[in-house]
């Protein structure tokens, strides 16, 4: 499965896979420019967990989440670079 249609728990900018939140992250970039906030792009700082969690509980990468579903460990090398290759594959 490409990582682009793994599905998203309920998230900020309420895209139901990382393709959809990267098309509403993008979105945000152009319409807010040089007001955009790389750290709080939709209200809250943490975003790329968002995609991290989406990517353990889809067995894409290593991980673990707690028992409130927030992340304890995760393989941030091996995440980063599916997220990198699905970017590239937009």
């Amino acid at each position: 499965m490409n990582i682009l249609d793994v599905k998203m728990q309920e998230n900020d900018a309420g895209a139901a896979t990382i393709r959809d939140y990267f098309k509403a992250l993008l979105t945000k970039v152009f319409e807010e420019s040089e007001g955009f906030s790389g750290k709080r792009p939709f209200g809250n700082s943490g975003w790329e967990f968002e995609i991290y969690r989406a990517l353990i509980t889809s067995g894409h990468i290593k991980g673990k989440l707690d028992e409130n579903g927030d992340i304890e460990d995760y393989d941030g090398k091996t995440a980063d670079k599916l997220i990198h290759e699905a970017i590239v594959a937009l």
